[in-house]
């Protein structure tokens, strides 16, 4: 389940749709306003060609941009671009096979090396200067960012971290502070900060090294995501996983703070988003980082956390146990409406999102900026259906979160039933 090419093999006819934090036009060229509900994803080049999303095999949005692949190897950049909002940039195919996009650096992965670019020089046509870090890779593999060679590249320094050699990994995920990986013999292991309880291991500890979750041990993990601060995993059978920080309901289980506040008040005005940052972008995103941060370490210096002693517990345990839940350190057992099983899965910074066998989409968490997909911006404690793409008779493929946005790949229905 976990394995997943360079760039994705896109159906005719298939679209990608994006919604939530879009003012700089990283979902919608010239776009300055937030997207609430789906709408097709569209980046319009310098050069008068426009990409159709249906030509994206791979999206890897930033909190600023969303860097995007094609399926012949072109690069796509839209959002704030070398200090201006509305930038979009078309590269020419280059031999570029994967792409790993954050605020300040971008990884690209070519068959031969890894290059990590400032986004500053990738405002243009064509890559100026050199990349700011550069890793040979001695054998090929097929293997999706942030995976390369015996180890992992981030996009920060120090760029590039071995793994232990008795590790056959299958993907690997980074969050704001912690990383999860799934090994060949379907086995979960985290390592980072624990602060939030997003390494589900019972505590708030941190871990240096790669360690098994035991209490996911003895079931089949076929999949992994990680938020900034929570973590998810699917079973091979379909079976949700959650834990760590629970905020803004991200785990779907209570949350004492979405009943407190009846609208959640985004942290920065639509004022500032149009006017743009003094400089560059990464400045708000570092404050904003630094604020989400602070209202963490409140949240688990109040003990306001329920640490649980037994894993595996379900919601409706745990919901039982301690009427709202802050922090939840061992993995949890969430149940879709209609008994759903999950195949696809991905985390923005505080919501979370997941696609069903039967092709349907669930949001919940921080809604703010209508990440969710609803038409608002409630954020919500437990998963609810992403409806339009129903409506549309439209098939989910993927999803993939930005910190305040979601990508979605929809096939029509009918192309489905073809296959």
């Amino acid at each position: 389940m976990a394995k997943e090419s360079l760039n994705e093999h896109v159906d005719p006819g298939s679209l990608w749709f994006g919604f939530g934090f879009g003012s700089f036009g990283q979902i919608v060229s010239g776009e300055t306003q937030q997207v609430y509900a789906p709408v097709p994803v569209q980046f319009s080049p310098v050069a008068k060609e426009r990409t159709r999303p249906s030509e994206i095999g791979k999206l890897s949005p930033a909190w600023s941009h969303t860097a995007a692949l094609t399926v012949d190897g072109h690069l796509l950049l839209a959002g704030f671009l070398g200090g201006c909002p509305q930038q979009c940039t078309q590269f020419p195919s280059n031999g570029c096979q994967d792409l790993l996009a954050a605020e300040k650096y971008m990884l690209l992965k070519f068959k031969d090396c890894v290059e990590c670019w400032n986004t500053d020089s990738l405002h243009s046509a064509r890559l100026h200067g050199n990349p700011v870090w550069k890793m040979d890779l001695p054998v090929y593999t097929e293997k999706a960012l942030p995976l390369a060679a015996d180890g992992y590249v981030m996009p920060k320094p120090p760029f590039f971290k071995q793994l232990p050699c008795e590790i056959r990994v299958q993907k690997l995920v980074l969050g704001l502070e912690h990383a999860l990986l799934l090994s060949a013999d379907w086995e979960v292991f985290t390592w980072g900060s624990g602060r939030h309880g997003q390494l589900g291991h019972g505590g708030l500890e941190n871990v240096l090294e790669p360690q098994v979750v035991e209490a996911l041990r003895g079931l089949s993990m076929g999949d992994v995501a990680a938020g900034s601060w929570h973590s998810v995993s699917i079973s091979v059978a379909g079976d949700l996983y959650i834990w760590g920080w629970n905020e803004s309901g991200q785990l779907g289980l209570p949350s004492k703070k979405l009943v407190e506040d009846s609208l959640h008040v985004p942290r920065i005005t639509q004022k500032e988003l149009l006017q743009g940052p003094p400089g560059s972008p990464s400045k708000i995103a570092e404050k904003t980082t630094d604020t989400e941060e602070e209202n963490a370490e409140r949240c688990t210096d109040q003990k306001t956390s329920s640490l649980k002693e037994s894993p595996g517990l379900s919601p409706k345990n745990c919901a039982h146990a301690s009427e709202f839940i802050s922090i939840q350190a061992f993995p949890a057992l969430l149940d879709l409406p209609q008994e759903s099983e999950v195949v696809k899965v991905s985390c923005g910074s505080r919501h979370t999102a997941v696609v069903t066998r039967e092709g349907h989409l669930y949001t919940w968490g921080w809604g703010a900026y209508g990440q969710l997909g609803h038409g608002d911006t409630n954020s919500l404690d437990q998963p609810r259906l992403v409806e339009c793409f129903s409506q549309k008779e439209l098939c989910v493929k993927n999803v993939v979160c930005g910190l305040w946005n979601t990508f979605v790949l929809g096939s029509p229905k009918a192309i489905e039933l073809q296959h």
